[in-house]
């Protein structure tokens, strides 16, 4: 089969993008401000901004409205983008304890330092459809608005700050120290930044954690699942989850003192898992996992993954470093699966002539077996 040029190829492409925009506003119904995708789908707009490592909540409702609420689009988009900024200054080190909190839970105590605080979230409620939000209007939104805003002015302000809860069970000697434990731990070292150098294996634990705070919820949550339902070690309890604002703090570029620059909301697990240091004292040990946004589920699959990837044996996917860390980026994955779409002629043809050949050798070999046959009755 021989091959010709095909023309036209850049008005078709040219098209099919004008064609994809129109779908979105082709129906009667309002278009959709970005402003608004910022406010009332925030949860979404978080989980962008983790894929898409870049926090910006705007361009993210920017990158969801251009890709239709495709996420894996939209967090490609957002992560194109940050590759052209420019990279004026490196955050301190900062501490979690410093977290502006509006949500903390534990289900590790009941009563914990501080209280559980229960926060925005939709885990007690039942899956039903809510049928009145087909008939939202904007005043119906303002007066429950105003109500919740009411009953939330009569409680008590919450704390600054809360304790930890896992200090407690450090402060008791429950809590194996990473470093003893063979924890391939970096707090004393600069962390490895895997936006400037490849990612090698064994992967420090930096390098782990940046991977899977940019990593797909999906693709992280399979691979904790499978180790929370027998195919790996982990079956954990949380200690804490955290959801608020944490500080981000950079060197005054004048006089190099720290100065905080903004705030970043972020969801923060820390998960108990059952440790036996063999001929050693038993201990508790702790994965850790922290991401951009309210993402709960994100956070605590990172911090099943981050103890999993430390066991001494590796006899689970979750358990293998460069299964997990090679697999769990939606972007990766998604560009690797979408590029079986583009042309692969050439490959198919290839292909094709070898199947084509191969049938006419089984095809000869079997008149020979028959002539042999034949003669030898």
């Amino acid at each position: 089969m021989g091959y010709v040029a095909v023309k036209g190829g850049e008005q078709a492409i040219e098209n099919a993008c004008n064609l994809f925009a129109y779908q979105r506003i082709k129906g009667g119904s309002r278009p959709l401000a970005v402003k608004q995708i910022e406010e009332q789908l925030y949860l979404l707009i978080d989980r962008v901004m983790g894929e898409g490592s870049l926090y910006a909540p705007e361009l993210a409702a920017l990158a969801v409205k251009q890709a239709a609420g495709d996420t894996l689009e939209a967090s490609f988009m957002l992560r194109a983008y940050r590759t052209t900024l420019p990279r004026i200054a490196s955050t301190l080190p900062g501490s979690t304890a410093r977290m502006r909190i509006f949500r903390r839970i534990s289900a590790s105590f009941k009563d914990v330092p501080g209280g559980q605080v229960l926060g925005p979230t939709s885990d007690y409620t039942l899956r039903l459809l809510n049928f009145d939000l087909f008939d939202e209007t904007k005043a119906s939104a303002q007066l429950f608005r105003r109500f919740v805003e009411h009953n939330l002015r009569s409680h008590e302000r919450l704390p600054d700050t809360f304790p930890k809860v896992i200090e407690i069970l450090r402060t008791e000697g429950l809590i194996v120290n990473p470093k003893s434990a063979g924890y391939s731990d970096e707090s004393d070292g600069e962390p490895f930044d895997i936006t400037r150098e490849s990612l090698v294996f064994p992967a420090a634990r930096s390098a782990r954690l940046q991977a899977m705070a940019r990593g797909e919820t999906g693709g992280l949550l399979l691979l904790a699942y499978s180790s929370m339902r027998g195919y790996g070690d982990v079956h954990p309890i949380v200690g804490e989850l955290r959801v608020g604002y944490l500080p981000v703090v950079v060197p005054d570029p004048y006089t190099k003192a720290p100065r905080v620059a903004g705030e970043v909301k972020v969801t923060e697990a820390e998960i108990i898992a059952r440790y036996d240091s063999g001929s050693g004292k038993p201990l508790f040990t702790v994965g850790y996992g922290l991401c951009f946004g309210q993402n709960e589920i994100k956070a605590i699959s990172m911090a099943i993954l981050d103890r999993a990837m430390e066991a001494a044996e590796n006899n689970s996917p979750a358990n293998d470093q460069e299964f997990v860390l090679s697999h769990i980026d939606g972007i990766e994955s998604m560009g690797f699966c979408n590029h079986w779409k583009l042309p692969h002629y050439v490959d198919f043809q290839s292909d094709l002539d070898r199947l084509r050949k191969a049938q006419a050798y089984h095809a000869d070999r079997g008149k020979e077996q028959k002539t042999d046959t034949t003669n030898s009755l």
